[in-house]
């Protein structure tokens, strides 16, 4: 959320990030005219509390003379009627005024480079040749099912399309790749292991800016108006909502294991096939709380963490620094790390790493207090470490072999308790 004074004084340049954005500029228009008429309505509602407030003042020393106070209670009356009114007015302002605010997204770093679509993001670094294999790499999809591991069809029957199965194998290398990053992220990154709720309530969501503008896309249920969590960021940053922090006490970094839940609506096809959109995936996720100065050195360390999981599992994959277009709403700036799928031959997100600066932190009251006893907002940054799906789907072509097994990245062969991943006889 952006600071009401900013709004009002700075408007040219909210209108300019929104146009930057992609976004339609009319909410913000209509904020301006509605908070100019509210403006209007809390000075006549001072002065017309004032006026009935000084009414009463000459009743009471009328009557105290024993004088005529008629004339001055209709006034008071008629006063009386008008702040109603006006009161009544205001009100339904206000509401309007709160509710789309929250329709303004977060205003672009400028780093962040200007554009539309993915064309114009900005590829920070690659790590990893995407080289062509000496044989004809399967996709991902054909790989799980003859392994054995992955059965996309039983998923659509029992809970409709892009519900996968993972069985065997496939559900024992979830179970790693789980552990082995919440593992890394703990013990390596010094990040707090977290288990939170999969249900959030509506000011969770809104918090944190899932709501309102991507409603349509969550899971939730209608009896209990309670949401399932479309990534563990929601609850993670909601931890500390209407807290004051202490400053000694900051980053404070939380990570957690959770199955997320997205409707992910759009057009479906080759590019969405098999494990490459999926309404459920496990993620692990890290958020971290931090102040201004140390904003930007918190946003590159998280991006480390993340990439450390992909440079020990072996995979070639790169960081993109997402232009403005893309970013999501309550991000200012955004690096995604994408992973290479050599059968598709196609650049996947496994990874978004963002910095919200102070905007979810002021819709959920999160502060510090400095050394000298002032407060101040935090800066809030999630990222993914990393989500499951897609880098499943790397990991099986990849490490593919000739004959159709895949070779495990070392760091999963203990848990898994084997070297390969081979068809069954």
């Amino acid at each position: 959320m952006l600071d009401t004074g900013f709004v009002r004084d700075r408007a040219d340049i909210i209108r300019d990030a929104m146009l930057k954005r992609g976004y339609d500029t009319a909410p913000l228009q209509r904020l301006l005219e509605i908070d100019a008429r509210r403006r209007q309505l809390i000075t006549k509602t001072d002065q017309l509390r004032h006026k009935r407030k000084e009414l009463s003042k000459k009743i009471g020393l009328l009557r105290k003379k024993g004088g005529e106070a008629e004339t001055l209670i209709r006034q008071v009356q008629q006063v009386k009627t008008e702040l109603e009114n006006t009161e009544a007015e205001l009100k339904s302002l206000q509401t309007q005024f709160n509710s789309l605010r929250l329709l303004l997204p977060n205003i672009p770093d400028p780093d962040v480079p200007v554009g539309q679509d993915e064309s114009a993001n900005v590829v920070v670094e690659t790590c990893g040749e995407a080289e062509e294999a000496d044989f004809e790499v399967k996709p991902h999809w054909e790989v799980g099912k003859k392994l054995g591991i992955l059965d996309m069809e039983r998923g659509a029957k029992v809970a409709g399309s892009h519900f996968p199965f993972f069985l065997g194998d496939g559900a024992r290398l979830v179970r790693a790749l789980i552990n082995f990053m919440l593992n890394l992220h703990t013990n390596r990154h010094g990040y707090k292991e977290v288990s939170p709720p999969l249900l959030v309530n509506r000011q969770a969501m809104l918090g944190t800016g899932q709501l309102p503008k991507f409603e349509d896309d969550m899971y939730q249920t209608s009896r209990d108006e309670l949401f399932l969590v479309p990534t563990a960021e929601v609850p993670l940053v909601n931890i500390h909502a209407n807290q004051t922090l202490s400053f000694a006490h900051l980053p404070l970094r939380y990570t957690a294991y959770t199955p997320c839940f997205r409707r992910e609506a759009g057009a479906y096809g080759a590019r969405t096939r098999g494990l490459l959109r999926v309404h459920q995936f496990d993620k692990v996720e890290l958020v971290s709380f931090t102040t201004q100065e140390r904003s930007e050195e918190e946003h590159q360390h998280m991006l480390s963490c993340a990439k450390t999981v992909l440079d020990e599992l072996g995979l070639v994959y790169r960081v993109v620094l997402l232009c403005t277009g893309e970013l999501g709403f309550a991000a200012r700036k955004c690096y995604d790390i994408e992973i290479w799928a050599p059968a598709t031959k196609r650049w996947l997100e496994v990874s978004s790493v963002s910095n919200c600066g102070d905007f979810q932190a002021r819709r959920l009251g999160i502060r510090y207090r400095e050394p000298g006893g002032k407060t101040r907002l935090c800066h809030t940054l999630n990222g993914s470490g990393v989500a499951l799906a897609r880098l499943i789907a790397a990991i099986l072509e990849q490490f593919q072999n000739p004959d159709g097994s895949v070779t495990l990245p070392e760091v999963l062969r203990k848990d898994m308790g084997k070297e390969k991943l081979e068809p069954p006889l």
